[in-house]
């Protein structure tokens, strides 16, 4: 069953999107790496829009269903 993911924000930063998602920072950066996390870039700040987290989960649940 998929998990009901409900986000506060539009955009997050480094630091809350590795909370929202239980990953360290080096492990969130591997997934932006991967493609698998989409980041949106404002001069040097880096955020991680609501849409992206929720996409990243999506990919997370059905990579799971499929193995």
């Amino acid at each position: 069953m998929p998990a009901v993911l409900t986000l506060s924000k539009a955009l997050y930063t480094v630091p809350e999107a590795m909370a929202v998602l239980s990953l360290s920072r080096s492990q969130l950066y591997r997934e932006i790496a991967a493609g698998r996390l989409t980041i949106c870039k404002s001069g040097r700040a880096t955020r991680v829009s609501a849409g992206a987290i929720a996409a990243f989960v999506t990919i997370l649940e059905t990579t799971e269903v499929a193995a």
